[in-house]
């Protein structure tokens, strides 16, 4: 797909991190860039500076995601590019003793569930609010009527101790690209999902840098955390390149996850 300002994009988690900088590429090759996120604040800075749009939106929400389409192409015009970088994480073990009286306590359904309502659930639904707009559109001269990218991670196929809820949710968005890449194929849309390592973005912010310096020690090479714009740039590869279609690539400097 050539991107130029005739096209337009979404993208969810779009605040900042992994989504920020995609749409920080995708607005310097003159696409019209729609931010979905929860964060108001840094959502609307970011638009001012790129031009776009932002949307309060809550993926886990049919009303939320369908007023944050409605609200992008009333900006924008229908996308023709779908990003989705909105994710959640946990941490818990599916049981786990107590240190102090030896209770016993399991994973809370509730917590479970909402990991994969956020980035499995949330991730579909927007594949699928997307794609239908994207029927409404004409084929470009290459015959693509859209592309689409999802945020999957390493932990789908080696998460940690505690990732059960994450892995699976992580896991269900790799399992599902092919069979949507395969949905879609007929109507010119494309679908690849990206697995990133270890990446510095505002989750590990907060830790120390002694935490940081360990994490990116762990990365056979480069030995380091990966920046959020080497993401936007195997994005803007899947996008642009019109035979990537059905993929799921780690991003990840070659590290397997240990168990902890």
């Amino acid at each position: 797909m050539e991107l130029n300002s005739n096209i337009s994009a979404v993208i969810t988690g779009g605040a900042s991190g992994l989504g920020a900088a995609t749409a920080r590429r995708l607005a310097a090759k003159g696409v019209k860039v729609a931010l979905f996120d929860l964060n108001e604040e840094k959502g609307e800075a970011l638009a001012a500076e790129l031009g776009g749009v932002f949307c309060k939106v809550n993926v886990t929400e049919d009303e939320s995601v369908d007023a944050g389409f409605e609200k992008a192409r009333a900006a924008n015009g229908q996308e023709r590019i779908l990003v989705n970088c909105a994710g959640i994480g946990n941490a818990i073990k599916t049981v786990s003793r107590s240190k102090e009286d030896g209770s016993i306590k399991h994973f809370p359904l509730d917590a479970f569930n909402f990991v994969i309502q956020v980035n499995l659930v949330g991730t579909f639904r927007c594949i699928a609010k997307s794609a239908a707009g994207m029927l409404t559109l004409d084929p470009l001269e290459d015959g693509d009527r859209g592309a689409m990218v999802n945020t999957a991670s390493v932990a789908a196929e080696d998460g940690q101790i505690g990732q059960a809820a994450y892995s699976a949710s992580k896991g269900g968005v790799v399992g599902m690209t092919l069979p949507i890449a395969r949905d879609l194929s007929r109507e010119g849309i494309r679908l690849n999902t990206i697995l990133p390592g270890i990446f510095d973005t505002p989750l590990l912010a907060g830790a120390p840098q002694n935490v940081r310096d360990a994490l990116g020690a762990m990365v056979p090479h480069p030995p380091r955390l990966g920046q959020p714009d080497e993401y936007a740039a195997l994005a803007m590869c899947m996008i642009e390149t019109q035979y990537f279609n059905g993929e799921d690539v780690r991003l990840d400097g070659a590290i397997r996850m240990a168990p902890r």
